[in-house]
C-alpha cells in the first residue's frame, strides 16, 4: 500500500508524476467538496504537500490524526501553523537555498524595471511614439543608496548583486550580522530615509506584518523606489497604494501582494509600478530543484531519516 499524501495545490507535472508513482496522492484542489474528501481519507493521510502561499492550518492538521509531516514547496512557512505542528509532533519542511538566487535576481530585475521604466519604454516603442521624439529621462541604479529590509539568505544575495552596481548598501534586521560589512541600521524608518531604493526581503508572519508602513514610505520619499520580493503582508498595502497614487514615492516593483492572486484593482491603473505574479522563483531550474527537495524530504521522513531542510 502506498502512503497517502494530501496535496493542497498542484506542483509542476514532473513533480506530480514522481509523487504519484510513490504515493497515493489525494488532489484536494480538484475536490468539489473538500471537507468530504478530507473526512473520507482522514485516518489514512500521513503527509501533506503544500505550497508556501497555500500553507497548512491547524484546523486542517487537526482533522488528520495520523499526519506526520507537512512538506512545503517554497521557503515561506508563515501560512503553516508551526506552533500546532510542533506541539503535535508533526514535522514541517521547506525548500530554502535552492530559490535564493532566482528571487534575488528578480529583486534586481524589478529595481531596474522601475528605475529605468523598462515596461513603459517597451510600450513607447510599440506605440510608435519614438518616431515623434525621445522618451523622457529616467533614473539610474548604479551608485545609489540601497536599503535591504531583512538580511537573510535572499537579502544577502540581493546585496551581493547590487554591490556589483557600486551601490551604497545598508540593511535592517533583528540583529547585526558580523559576517557582513554593510552598514547596519536598527530602525526601519531610518533605513528608508537613508535609501534611494528600499528592497524588502523580510520573512512573512505576524512579526513583520505591515512593517513597511506609511512612516517608512514617507521616509523613502518622492524619489524613492520600493521593491517587495518577500511576502505581501510585510507591506501596508493601502498605505503603499496611497503613496503611489499621490507620488509620495517614485515607484514600486512588486512580486507579492495582500490578496494574491486577486490583487487590488487600483494597481492596474498605476504607471509607476511594475507587477509580477509572485513569480520570483518561477524558473524551470529552480522549480525542479524545489520539487526535488520536497520529494527528498518526504523520502527521508518515511525512510526514518532526518529531513534535509526541517522548519520544525
Amino acid at each position: 500500500m502506498k502512503t497517502k499524501l494530501l496535496m493542497i495545490g498542484p506542483y509542476p507535472k514532473w513533480d506530480m508524476d514522481d509523487l504519484e508513482t510513490h504515493y497515493d496522492v489525494i488532489k484536494l484542489w480538484e475536490a468539489a467538496d473538500r471537507e468530504a474528501v478530507i473526512a473520507a481519507h482522514r485516518d489514512d493521510i500521513r503527509a501533506i504537500a503544500t505550497r508556501g502561499e497555500l500553507g497548512g492550518s491547524a484546523d486542517l492538521m487537526r482533522k488528520l490524526p495520523r499526519l506526520e509531516v507537512v512538506a512545503c514547496y517554497g521557503v515561506g512557512s508563515d501560512a503553516i501553523d508551526l506552533a500546532y505542528a510542533k506541539a503535535n509532533g508533526i514535522r514541517v519542511t521547506n525548500t530554502p537555498d535552492v530559490l535564493t538566487a532566482d528571487v534575488a535576481d528578480m529583486g534586481v530585475a524589478l529595481l531596474l524595471a522601475v528605475a529605468r521604466q523598462i515596461p513603459r519604454a517597451d510600450a513607447y516603442v510599440r506605440a510608435g511614439s519614438w518616431a515623434n521624439g525621445n522618451m523622457h529621462l529616467v533614473t539610474r541604479v548604479n551608485g545609489k543608496k540601497v536599503g535591504v529590509a531583512g538580511m537573510g539568505r535572499v537579502g544577502a544575495a540581493v546585496a551581493r548583486r547590487l554591490a556589483a552596481f557600486d551601490c551604497d548598501l545598508a540593511y535592517f534586521d533583528v540583529n547585526r550580522r558580523a559576517d557582513l560589512a554593510y552598514e547596519f541600521i536598527g530602525d526601519l524608518v531610518e533605513l528608508a530615509r537613508r535609501s534611494d531604493f528600499l528592497i524588502v526581503t523580510l520573512a512573512g508572519g505576524e512579526n513583520t506584518k505591515g512593517m513597511i508602513n506609511a512612516r517608512a514610505l514617507d521616509a523613502l520619499g518622492p524619489d524613492g523606489i520600493l521593491i517587495n520580493i518577500s511576502r505581501g503582508t510585510t507591506v501596508d498595502e493601502p498605505a503603499l497604494l496611497d503613496a503611489l497614487e499621490n507620488r509620495r514615492i517614485r515607484g514600486a516593483g512588486l512580486d507579492v501582494f495582500w490578496n494574491e492572486p486577486n490583487i487590488d484593482a487600483r494597481f492596474n491603473s498605476l504607471d509607476n509600478v511594475v507587477l509580477q505574479p509572485h513569480h520570483a522563483s518561477g524558473t524551470t531550474e529552480t522549480r525542479r530543484a524545489m520539487g526535488k527537495l520536497v520529494r527528498d524530504n518526504l523520502k527521508a521522513h518515511f525512510s526514518g531519516a532526518a529531513p534535509l531542510t526541517p522548519v520544525v
